[in-house]
């Protein structure tokens, strides 16, 4: 299907990794982590990020993950969202603010030269 043999061996996938922890890390402060239903959403868009690009692999159809990349590219932006809601209630601060959102845009920018890559090349 592509270059890759595993998901493991997609730089997006680990960058997603690496989003989603940072982002678990950061949700663990006092502030931000009495605040379920934002903590809780943050969480849930880091994590779908590199699990719908686990998943669209696995399905073993060029256009289901390309689909499946597409949604984890959405959950890259929902994260951005989310991070300028949680400076603006001062749960995190500039500094961590800037570094999660050049992660968030790095892993985004991966996910779409991969959708790119995987529409110019034949199957």
């Amino acid at each position: 299907m592509s270059k890759f043999e595993r998901f493991e061996d997609i730089e997006a996938w680990k960058e997603g990794c690496r989003l989603t922890a940072r982002i678990y890390e950061i949700t663990r402060n006092t502030n931000f982590s009495k605040d379920w239903g934002l903590k809780d959403q943050i969480q849930r868009a880091a994590v779908s990020v590199p699990s719908n690009i686990s998943e669209g692999f696995e399905r073993e159809s060029r256009k289901e993950f390309i689909r499946f990349l597409f949604i984890a590219k959405g959950s890259a932006g929902e994260i951005r969202t989310q991070l300028y809601i949680a400076k603006r209630l001062e749960y995190i601060d500039k500094k961590t603010f800037d570094e999660l959102v050049d992660m968030a845009k790095h892993v985004s920018s991966l996910i779409g030269n991969l959708i790119k890559y995987l529409k110019r090349t034949s199957v």
